[in-house]
């Protein structure tokens, strides 16, 4: 029997996990601070505004985080995952208009 070492590609994928995690929740917080503000937004409107604010690393004074490169289609399933999760809803009558 021969003990092999620790696959060094098993604590890099740990790591991206992780940062995955850690973007994904930043995401969801921009989103809901953004429409807790705005109290309903065209979806396109939103993803453009968390999209800047990625870029800006802030939102609004005071309130600030290390920028990062983020795209719509995570801003997307970010929202996609609020809805599921009953934190965000869809107007009836228009459905690409969003509530906190």
């Amino acid at each position: 029997l021969r003990l092999l070492p620790q696959q060094k590609y098993l604590r890099a994928e740990k790591a991206e996990v992780s940062a995955l995690e850690r973007k994904r929740n930043v995401l969801c917080c921009l989103i809901t601070r953004i429409l807790k503000v705005e109290k309903q937004l065209h979806i396109d409107n939103l993803v453009f505004r968390v999209i800047d604010a990625c870029q800006k690393g802030q939102l609004g004074p005071g309130l600030q985080f290390p920028s990062f490169c983020c795209h719509s289609v995570d801003v997307l399933s970010c929202v996609l995952h609020l809805l599921n999760q009953g934190y965000l809803r869809r107007q009836e009558e228009r459905p690409h208009v969003l509530e906190y």
